[in-house]
C-alpha cells in the first residue's frame, strides 16, 4: 500500500511519487533503506500497529523521467477477516509490498509538475480468499501532482480494483501537503488527504491528517516522527481485521533512514 527517496520515512510512509522535484542535472540512482515503528499509508496502519523494514531505489533523467521500486513489511492481508458462513474462506497470506513507478517532472510559469503510475504488487497475494467481496489487493493507480512554493497538491485515481475492493475501479485519493524548512536540517510537514472508495460502503471513504518532524541526521540519515490522524469508521475498519484490530486509529509513527 506513497518516491519514497524523501526524508518521510514515517509521513504515512506514502510513495515518494507523491512529491514533485527537480530532476538532477544528470542520470542519478540512489537508494534507501530504514525502519518505521509502523507502516501508515494514506493514514491506515498496514503492519497491526508493529515495526516495517523498509528499502528502495530510484531513478531520475536529467530530462524529467524517473522509474523506481519500493518496498515494505506489512500485516493487514493476514490480518483479513474472514467471511462468516463461507466454508471456501482461508486466511490470506501477502507479506510484502512491493511498489514500481514512473513518470515524468517538469516545471512551467513557476510551478513544478509530476505525473505519473505506480503500480502496488502484493506479492503472492491471497487477498480475494478470505472473501467472496474481495478482489486480488493488487493495485494500479494513474496521478497528477503540482507544487508551488512549499505546498503540493496531488490527485491518484485507480485504474483498477483499489486495494482488494471488489468493483472500486475508479477511486481516487486527494492529497495536500507542504513542507517547511525550519533550518538546521529541520523541516515541517503538514498533510490532510481524502480517500474516496468507489462502489464501496461511503463509511470505507475516509479522511487523514499528519504533522511530520523531519530532521537530516548527515551523512545520509534521516529520522522522522509524525502524528496521524483519521475519520476512518471504527466499527468498518475493525471489521476488515479477522482480530478486530483499527487500523485507522490516531498514532505515533517514529522512523530512521539511511540514503545512499
Amino acid at each position: 500500500m506513497n518516491i519514497k527517496s524523501k526524508l518521510m520515512l514515517a509521513l504515512l510512509a506514502t510513495s515518494s511519487a507523491a512529491f514533485a522535484q527537480t530532476a538532477p542535472a544528470a542520470p542519478e540512482i540512489t537508494y534507501n533503506i530504514g525502519v518505521a515503528s509502523e507502516y501508515r499509508y494514506r493514514g491506515i496502519g498496514q503492519t497491526k500497529g508493529d515495526p516495517a523494514l523498509q528499502g528502495g531505489l530510484d531513478y531520475a533523467n536529467a530530462n524529467g523521467f524517473y522509474l523506481g521500486a519500493w518496498a515494505s513489511s506489512i500485516k493487514w492481508i493476514k490480518d483479513a477477516a474472514l467471511e462468516s458462513g463461507n466454508s471456501n474462506a482461508k486466511q490470506a497470506k501477502g507479506p510484502v509490498e512491493l511498489d514500481v513507478y514512473g513518470g515524468y517532472k517538469f516545471e512551467a510559469a513557476g510551478i513544478a509538475y509530476d505525473v505519473g503510475y505506480l503500480r502496488y504488487a502484493y506479492l503472492d497475494n491471497t487477498y480475494k480468499n478470505a472473501s467472496s467481496a474481495n478482489a486480488n489487493a493488487n493495485t494500479d493507480e494513474v496521478y497528477g501532482a503540482a507544487t508551488f512554493g512549499p505546498a503540493t497538491l496531488k490527485y491518484s485515481q485507480a485504474i483498477s480494483n483499489l486495494f482488494g475492493y471488489s468493483d472500486s475501479k475508479g477511486s481516487n485519493y486527494l492529497d495536500l501537503s507542504a513542507t517547511f524548512d525550519l533550518g538546521n536540517g529541520y523541516s515541517l510537514v503538514p498533510h490532510a488527504g481524502r480517500q474516496t472508495i468507489k462502489n464501496a460502503n461511503k463509511g470505507y471513504g475516509y479522511s487523514d491528517y499528519a504533522l511530520t518532524l523531519n530532521k537530516d541526521l548527515g551523512d545520509g540519515l534521516s529520522a522522522s516522527v509524525a502524528a496521524i490522524k483519521t475519520t476512518a469508521n471504527e466499527t468498518l475498519y475493525k471489521g476488515l481485521s479477522s482480530t478486530g484490530y483499527n487500523a485507522g486509529k490516531d498514532a505515533l509513527v517514529v522512523g530512521i533512514k539511511y540514503s545512499f
